[in-house]
């Protein structure tokens, strides 16, 4: 009868079949923290979203612009009311004062709007233009209250001209001459910080989406 005997040290197919499963259990272990890793992004790391970044330059790109054309509107409204309030010195009627005061309101009006657009665009300004943001939103303001006393002075002429002697009138139609200049001034200067902002801006916007690479040498 033949006995068999096992090998005292075991042959190479047995380490194999005794490695296999380690190694596979092992490089499973390995894998998964690298995959987690992989998809986990520390919180530091996190950044708004481009799409929601180029949302936001887009909308103070957009309002900037709109203060920019309505005040240019004011400005011009404003001028017109100046310039008929010239071409009425020293005539004394109530029909003349009427079409100013009418001038006035009109400026005031757009004055209104202008301020109204330039809070607008300030809650939108991006960090790089708020100071002028900042700044455009004073001057119509200021633009918005000379306006609004030109127009109190237009309807005191309206009244010296229908109830008041002609020296009185005159002296109405000339505190409403002044006050129309300085609203003409005031939108001026509005128009010039709005058109500034909007220029800011655009640069702004420009150098944000540039890509990489391209900036000035």
């Amino acid at each position: 009868m033949t006995r068999h005997t096992l090998p005292l040290f075991p042959t190479d197919r047995v380490v194999r079949a005794l490695i296999a499963p380690v190694a596979i259990a092992m490089g499973a272990a390995a894998f998964a923290p690298a995959a987690l890793a992989q998809d986990y992004t520390a919180p530091a790391q996190l950044s708004p979203p481009e799409g929601g970044a180029q949302t936001a330059r887009d909308a103070a790109a957009r309002t900037a612009h709109d203060a920019e054309k309505a005040a240019r509107k004011a400005a011009d409204a404003a001028e017109a009311a100046a310039q008929r309030s010239k071409v009425a010195a020293g005539k004394v009627s109530k029909a003349l004062a009427e079409g100013i005061r009418r001038a006035a309101q009109k400026a005031a009006e757009a004055a209104r709007r202008l301020e109204e657009k330039t809070a607008a665009s300030s809650g939108k300004a991006l960090e790089e233009t708020r100071d002028a943001a900042r700044a455009a939103q004073e001057e119509s303001a200021k633009a918005a209250a000379a306006t609004r006393e030109a127009v109190a002075r237009a309807e005191e002429s309206v009244q010296r001209a229908a109830q008041s002697g002609k020296e009185e009138a005159e002296k109405a139609a000339q505190a409403t001459r002044e006050a129309l200049d300085k609203a003409e001034e005031a939108t001026r200067n509005a128009a010039r910080a709005a058109a500034d902002l909007s220029r800011r801006t655009a640069e702004a916007v420009k150098r944000a989406v540039r890509p990489a690479g391209t900036g000035k040498k």
